[in-house]
């Protein structure tokens, strides 16, 4: 964004402009106060599979993974059990995690990443990056594939899988997304999901890039300057 192509103006003009804009900010906060409140009045389903986890602390049930808490946030990370690392763009998002677990725990929340990679490749790779937010293994379990976000050989084969509520074309075998719990005794019920753009919220460091001049920068291709923290260099 080359400064002789842009509006450069008097501090009294810039002042105005700013106003105007703030005026839409504070518009586009009511909504998503309002959107997040028809977000938690979605109808619940209950969960009745009883799917099995594996974590450092040993083998454990959906219901284990609450850890005395009642609500539940799982990030689908993408790491196919025959992958040697996990996805790079799953990474951009999970660099945020390590700081908030303990103040979303202070608020009844447990956080925790969920992959279908065996437990030993998750701690391997989590340990190169430096996170210490749990992290457990479905290796074996449907869980991933029964919440939209892992695809069998015959889906993919199919050339279409449903993502985000919608068909589209099948690239393989792991898409990324969030799934929301709550438990209540010893009933638990799934009471949001969302994937592809949906999760854009949860990442900082792009609504950081949002405010600076030249925004995201990506042109036509999303996250193709992304790389895993420790790959960067120079």
């Amino acid at each position: 964004m080359p400064t002789e192509n842009h509006p450069i103006v008097s501090r009294a003009a810039w002042i105005e402009a700013r106003k105007q804009l703030l005026a839409r900010e504070k518009q586009f906060t009511h909504e998503r106060d309002q959107l997040s409140a028809a977000r938690r009045a979605l109808p619940w389903v209950q969960v009745t599979e009883r799917y099995e986890f594996e974590r450092t602390r040993g083998k454990a049930s959906l219901a284990d993974l609450f850890d005395g808490k009642r609500q539940l946030i799982v990030y689908h990370f993408m790491f196919a059990p025959d992958w040697e690392a996990g996805c790079k763009s799953c990474s951009f998002w999970a660099d945020n995690f390590n700081g908030i677990v303990e103040h979303l725990a202070h608020r009844d929340v447990r956080l925790i990443a969920v992959s279908r990679a065996p437990l030993a490749k998750l701690t391997a790779f989590a340990r190169r990056l430096g996170w210490t937010f749990e992290w457990a293994s479905s290796h074996g379990s449907s869980f991933n594939h029964d919440f939209g976000v892992s695809f069998t050989a015959d889906e993919i084969a199919s050339g279409t899988v449903e993502y985000n509520y919608a068909p589209r074309a099948a690239g393989g075998p792991e898409l990324p997304g969030i799934s929301v719990f709550y438990r209540d005794g010893d009933a638990i019920y799934h009471t949001y999901s969302c994937y592809a753009r949906g999760l854009d919220m949860m990442n900082t460091a792009y609504h950081y890039l949002d405010l600076v001049p030249r925004g995201r920068d990506e042109g036509d291709r999303p996250m193709a300057w992304l790389r895993l923290r420790d790959q960067y260099g120079a």
